[in-house]
Parts: C-alpha cells; sequence; structure tokens
C-alpha cells in the first residue's frame, strides 16, 4: 500500500504543477523577461508584450489541463489498487508518460497564438 501512495503522489505532480504554475502564469506572470523562470521560447521573449501574451495564454491552458489530467491520473491507479508492486509501477510509468505529452504539447497551440497576434519581431498584428 505504501508503493501505492507513492506511485499516486508521483503521478500527481505534473498536474498539480500544471495547475499551480497555470494558475500562477494566468493571475501573475514574472514581470521580467529571464533564462530561470517562465515560458521561455524564442517568440515569447521578444518584449514585454509577448511575454505577458505567452504566460496567460499556456497559464489558461495548464490550468485546465492540470484539472482534467488529476483524475485521469487517479484513475488507472485506483484500478490497479492492492495488486502486486510491478503492476502498481507499470501503470504509474505509464499514467506519467502520458501526462508529459499534454505538458509538452502545450507548446505548439501557444506559439501558433503568438505567431497569430505578433509577427516575427514581436510587435501586435492589427
Amino acid at each position: 500500500m505504501f508503493f501505492w501512495l507513492f506511485m499516486l503522489l508521483i503521478d500527481l505532480l505534473i498536474p498539480l504543477t500544471m495547475v499551480l504554475l497555470g494558475r500562477r502564469f494566468l493571475k501573475n506572470p514574472p514581470e521580467k523577461i529571464n533564462d530561470f523562470y517562465g515560458y521561455r521560447t524564442a517568440m515569447s521573449m521578444k518584449n514585454a508584450e509577448t511575454w505577458r501574451f505567452a504566460h496567460e495564454y499556456c497559464g489558461r491552458l495548464w490550468f485546465r489541463m492540470g484539472l482534467i489530467l488529476i483524475p485521469l491520473s487517479v484513475i488507472p491507479l485506483l484500478i490497479v489498487i492492492g495488486q502486486e508492486v510491478n503492476r502498481v509501477a507499470v501503470v504509474g510509468l505509464i499514467v506519467c508518460a502520458v501526462q508529459i505529452i499534454p505538458f509538452l504539447a502545450s507548446l505548439i497551440p501557444t506559439e501558433t497564438a503568438l505567431k497569430k497576434h505578433f509577427d516575427k519581431n514581436g510587435k501586435r498584428r492589427s
């Protein structure tokens, strides 16, 4: 049972991080463009406006996806509660691997939105 609880906590790290950072980016994005914290891509770091836009957009995505991932992460582990450690480990690993897909995939709509709203120099399109 200890290992199952451990896997549950591990598998909730990504969705909870998405929810917490998503809310933070949406409500209070990092004020200054930096190389250490935030949504850092070449387009998002063009200027303060692209930086703010990217954080709000990605923050909204992460918040929503994190909320969806929480129950989707718990359900498979509930199915294997009380089963052998190897089965719990495999299910936990699969859940974690699947969670990475929407986490990384959020780059695509965020970068697409940046390109839609800003030109290549970071100036807002009319």
